[in-house]
């Protein structure tokens, strides 16, 4: 090979090398990507972002209790934290979104949750699905009527909670 086509294959290499390690470098600190590591019931999971262990309360919607300390567990909560479980098993890459309001009163981070791989947006497929009801969070309500709408349709449709806790 002749020595300025050497010089330009590894210039070209040298720039894929740098290129390749500024893309990860990027989606790594990216701060709307997270991994899940739990979901503790339908609509808490707890995060890794950015190497902190968070608490997310997914804003905008409320599933049936299956743990909370007075309530018990609640018509159609363990089909709703096992339906969380199945769209964000531990590892699942996730974007996340805020949006005016960071933290409720528990100071869980509300957040909108979006599957990186399929693009679902979990609060409305959980919604949608039967497994949750719209909850406003005021003054987070960027898809306040995304959920109604949902809601209207789930239960319209009979499915999930609408036709097993009447």
């Amino acid at each position: 090979m002749h020595r300025s086509h050497q010089f330009l294959v590894l210039l070209l290499l040298t720039y894929a090398m740098l290129f390749s390690a500024c893309s990860n470098t990027a989606i790594s600190t990216n701060p709307n990507l997270a991994t899940v590591k739990k979901v503790v019931d339908g609509d808490t999971i707890d995060i890794d972002i950015g190497g902190t262990i968070e608490r997310v309360r997914l804003i905008g919607i409320n599933t049936p209790e299956t743990k909370h300390p007075t309530k018990g567990v609640e018509c159609y909560g363990p089909q709703a934290s096992d339906y969380t479980e199945q769209l964000l098993p531990p590892g699942t890459p996730i974007r996340v979104e805020r949006d005016i309001e960071a933290r409720d009163t528990y100071g869980r981070l509300l957040l909108y949750v979006y599957v990186v791989q399929t693009n679902v947006f979990v609060n409305l497929d959980l919604v949608r699905n039967g497994y949750a009801r719209p909850m406003v969070f005021e003054p987070n309500t960027a898809h306040k009527l995304d959920f109604a709408q949902a809601a209207t349709q789930a239960e319209m449709s009979n499915v999930g909670l609408w036709q097993a806790c009447r």
